[in-house]
């Protein structure tokens, strides 16, 4: 990584705990040795009170975003770590905000489609099909032909950007026990599994339909590299449940390296001098040990 530009880490929303995780990490730097970064941000500015979003701090954070997007789009960083932001603070300073992937996928030309989130940790990697969408529209937004696009994504991704040759993905169930053969659903058979037999004829390896129930225990996370979940919490719950304060969101299908932690902006404990920088820690280290592959590839 030495041969390679420092990574553009930003600090988030300034009113939240962005910046105390990320002056864990400059503190830790060496101990750790995390790679090389630079941090982007409006972290000593008096007006940015702790726990006290407003439209101060929401252009801070939009400043730093765009700024860190820039040194990574002309080649001065390696990758960018992004730090946690209110969606709805930064809605209201730029009415066209709709999360900070969107955002990154749209500063380097790629469709918002094709950034898929990761999410990762030590325990397991997980990718939701759908993301932020009210449960009820999940069955209506679940086709062949996005299971088919995003995981050959994600396949490609762990290839290149994670180092796995041929990844195994287990795809997971939308329904209770993957559907039951059609008592408890039809989604698996009408899209799910026609979508994992064209994923193997195209010669990657994606099992499924998996029950969501039994797909993340302990004896079941040895057979695969990734689970393909099929709505929001699907993903996150386990994700979130096993490694909570080391969890990683990774953007998948973009040019650029781009992480986050994988907890938001904790306003109701900024300040306080409780956060934990693990999971900051943890998306730093990835998003250098990406950058590094990709440079190898």
């Amino acid at each position: 990584m030495d041969t390679l530009p420092p990574l553009a880490v930003t600090i988030g929303d300034p009113a939240g705990v962005g910046p105390e995780i990320v002056a864990e990490a400059v503190a830790r730097r060496d101990e750790l040795g995390l790679p090389s970064f630079i941090v982007v941000g409006d972290i000593v500015s008096s007006t940015h009170k702790p726990g006290h979003p407003d439209a101060e701090s929401a252009e801070a954070a939009m400043a730093a975003l765009r700024k860190g997007l820039e040194l990574v789009r002309s080649g001065e960083a390696s990758g960018i770590v992004t730090g946690p932001v209110s969606k709805a603070q930064m809605a209201s300073v730029d009415t066209g905000f709709i999360g900070q992937t969107e955002a990154c996928a749209d500063a380097c030309g790629a469709a918002r489609e094709d950034a898929v989130m990761m999410l990762a940790g030590p325990s397991l990697r997980t990718v939701p099909m759908t993301v932020h969408c009210p449960l009820f529209k999940v069955p209506t937004l679940l086709t062949k032909d996005l299971i088919v696009r995003r995981t050959r994504i994600v396949a490609r991704a762990l290839a290149t950007d994670f180092g796995i040759a041929a990844p195994r993905i287990a795809v997971a169930g939308l329904n209770p026990h993957a559907g039951e053969d059609g008592r408890m659903g039809i989604e698996e058979i009408e899209v799910i599994a026609p979508a994992i037999a064209q994923l193997r004829e195209e010669g990657i390896d994606a099992t499924g339909p998996h029950p969501a129930d039994t797909l993340f225990a302990p004896h079941k996370r040895d057979s695969y590299d990734v689970a393909i979940a099929m709505y929001h919490d699907q993903a996150l719950v386990p994700l979130k449940t096993l490694d909570f304060d080391e969890g990683v969101n990774v953007t998948l299908g973009l040019p650029i390296v781009r992480t986050s932690p994988d907890h938001g902006t904790a306003f109701d404990i900024a300040g306080k001098g409780i956060a934990s920088g693990n999971a900051m820690i943890a998306a730093i280290r990835m998003a250098g040990e990406i950058a590094a592959n990709r440079a190898r590839a």
